[in-house]
């Protein structure tokens, strides 16, 4: 990861499935991830066993309890994939966020935000993978995923630093295109992955050392 040292810290407020998990100690960092569910969590640690994965901190609580867990500004950076609202709905249990209706769902997702970004020491990175999601039912306008979690994060003192695109394999969208277009609609197909600063950004240099392994060369197409 270029956002964060090795052996540094990671937190994860919704750590829905095994692979950040698994990819974060494989690479030398101590993860801790939340998740609602006792059947993910379970799955979770299976996945890692089959892979020898061991030392990997999955949490079966609410995510808006981590300071049970975890001291203020004790993390070197935050990494998550949050729900997308109702678009797909993970249990029924009612601190479910994928259960809640669009105003509760806002409330409580910002809070888990702001609290992970308290969990961030200063100068420290946080990568969020997210994407506007289209409501259901009469109204099936944009509902602004990118902008609530850009404004949690900065009432929070993390400023957006990056914001890169994500473009999915096209698979089955090519065939919802027809029917999605008599109304309009286009079939959504990426997801922005942002990436916010805790502190001045002009620190980074200092802290961060200059990458000098990537290869940005571009070659010449034949003719």
């Amino acid at each position: 990861m270029v956002y964060t040292k090795i052996g540094g810290y990671v937190y994860d407020p919704f750590a829905g499935g095994s692979v950040r998990g698994i990819v974060a100690q494989q690479l030398g960092y101590n993860y801790t991830g939340i998740d609602l569910r006792k059947e993910q969590i379970n799955a979770n640690y299976q996945c890692a066993k089959k892979l020898n994965a061991d030392n990997i901190n999955w949490i079966c609580d609410d995510s808006l309890n981590v300071d049970k867990y975890l001291e203020d500004e004790s993390q070197d950076f935050v990494l998550a994939c949050p729900p997308y609202m109702d678009l797909e709905v993970y249990s029924d249990k009612d601190q479910d966020l994928s259960t809640m209706d669009e105003e509760e769902f806002t409330e409580v997702y910002t809070q888990i935000i702001q609290k992970a970004v308290n969990k961030l020491k200063p100068e420290r990175f946080a990568v969020i993978v997210v994407s506007d999601v289209r409501r259901k039912g009469k109204d099936t306008s944009y509902k602004d995923l990118v902008g609530i979690t850009t404004n949690a994060m900065a009432s929070a003192g993390a400023k957006l630093y990056n914001d890169m695109i994500k473009v999915g394999q096209i698979g089955s969208k090519a065939l919802t295109i027809k029917r999605s277009m008599r109304t309009r609609k286009v079939a959504r197909n990426h997801e922005n992955v942002l990436v916010y600063f805790k502190g001045d950004t002009s620190k980074i240099k200092d802290i961060f050392p200059e990458i000098t392994d990537m290869d940005f060369t571009v070659e010449d197409e034949e003719e």
